[in-house]
C-alpha cells in the first residue's frame, strides 16, 4: 500500500469505481472511469465572435483601457502585460495577459515563462501568501477568452493552501523528512510520474479534477520562484499539450506558495492543473480556480442582501 495515498476499489455489473484519499491533507475524491464514455468532452475551442476582437486585452486596447499600478505603470515581460485586477477579491490581485494573440491555437513555453515572471514581479514585496492562477476558456471560469493569469496575495492562505502548508509542516515534524522528498521517493519512476527529473510532474493520485497534474517545486516562497519559471513553464506547456491530445482545451491552474516571512518548516510550493469540459460557445462556468483549486468559493451576493429579492 502506498504510504501517502489510500485507494479502495469497488466493482459491480455496471462498472468499477474507486475511493481515494490524500493522507497528507485528508482530501478525498471518487474516480469512475466508465463515465468517460458519456461523450460529454467535445474536443473543440470556443470561437470568438467579431465583437470580441480586439478585446480589452488585445494590443490595440490594453495600454489605454486597463488599470495601472499606483505609480502609473504596468509590468511588461516579453509579450506579457501585468496590471491590477479591476474587480479584485484578494488583498492584492493582479492580471497578467500572457500573449498578444486573442485566441491562439497554442501558447509556447516562453510566453508562459514571461507571464510567470510578470506575476512574480507584481506580487513580491507585500508579504502574505502568494498564488499564481489561470482559468483558460469560459468553461474553466474565464470571463475573457484572451489568455491571462491572475495573481493574488493575502494575509492568510486559502483553504487548500492552508491545509497543504499545515499538514506538510506536521509531516516534517512527525517523520523528520519533507513531504516533497517523500513524495518524490514514492512516485518517481512509477505509473503517475509523467516527466521531469529536476522538476517532476505527476498525475496526482487523488485528483481534485479531471486529469490533475502536479509539479512539486524545491522552493517555498514566491521570491524563490524566479530561477524555476523556465522549467515550470516548459512543464505547463507539456501538460496543456497532453490535455489537447486527450480532447480538452479548457483548464485551470494554480501555483501555491508559502508566505515569505514565515520560518521554513517543511512546505514546498506546488503547481496543479486540471482539465475542464469543453461546452458550447456561449457557456461560462461559475466554477473557476478559486472553487476548483483553492477549494474556496467566490460568490457575488452578500447573504444580507438576499432578502431584498423577495416579493
Amino acid at each position: 500500500m502506498n504510504k501517502l495515498f489510500q485507494v479502495e476499489g469497488y466493482g459491480s455489473d455496471s462498472g468499477v469505481f474507486q475511493y481515494r484519499r490524500d493522507l497528507l491533507t485528508g482530501l478525498q475524491c471518487r474516480i469512475a472511469p466508465d463515465r468517460i464514455h458519456r461523450g460529454i468532452d467535445i474536443p473543440r475551442r470556443p470561437e470568438g465572435s467579431n465583437d470580441e476582437v480586439p478585446c480589452v486585452f488585445c494590443p490595440e486596447r490594453i495600454y489605454s483601457e486597463t488599470p495601472v499600478f499606483p505609480d502609473g505603470s504596468r509590468i511588461t515581460v516579453g509579450e506579457s502585460v501585468t496590471f491590477p485586477n479591476l474587480y479584485p477579491f484578494a488583498h492584492k490581485h493582479v492580471v497578467t495577459v500572457i500573449t498578444e494573440a486573442h485566441d491562439p491555437a497554442e501558447i509556447a513555453a516562453g510566453r508562459i515563462e514571461d507571464a510567470l515572471r510578470g506575476q512574480v514581479a507584481a506580487l513580491l514585496g507585500d508579504g502574505g501568501y502568494v498564488s499564481c492562477n489561470w482559468n483558460h476558456l469560459p468553461s474553466a471560469g474565464a470571463s475573457m477568452l484572451h489568455p491571462h493569469m491572475q495573481g493574488m496575495v493575502d494575509a492568510s492562505p486559502t483553504f487548500h493552501a492552508g491545509i497543504a502548508i499545515k499538514q506538510s509542516e506536521a509531516f516534517c515534524r512527525r517523520t523528520g523528512s519533507m513531504y516533497r522528498a517523500s513524495l518524490l521517493e514514492e512516485e518517481i519512476g512509477g505509473p503517475r510520474h509523467l516527466f521531469g527529473d529536476e522538476l517532476p510532474f505527476f498525475a496526482h493520485a487523488v485528483p481534485l479534477g479531471e486529469k490533475e497534474v502536479r509539479a512539486y517545486l524545491p522552493v517555498r516562497c514566491a521570491g524563490e520562484l524566479e530561477p524555476w519559471c523556465g522549467l515550470l513553464a516548459e512543464g505547463i506547456e507539456r501538460v496543456i499539450s497532453l490535455y489537447r491530445r486527450a480532447g480538452h482545451y479548457a483548464f485551470n491552474m494554480s501555483l501555491f506558495c508559502d508566505a515569505a516571512g514565515r520560518p521554513d518548516a517543511g512546505f514546498r510550493a506546488f503547481c496543479s492543473l486540471i482539465a475542464r469540459i469543453n461546452p458550447g460557445v456561449t457557456a461560462m462556468s461559475d466554477s473557476a480556480f478559486m472553487e476548483r483549486m483553492h477549494l474556496e468559493p467566490v460568490v457575488l451576493t452578500l447573504p444580507e442582501d438576499i432578502a431584498g429579492y423577495l416579493p
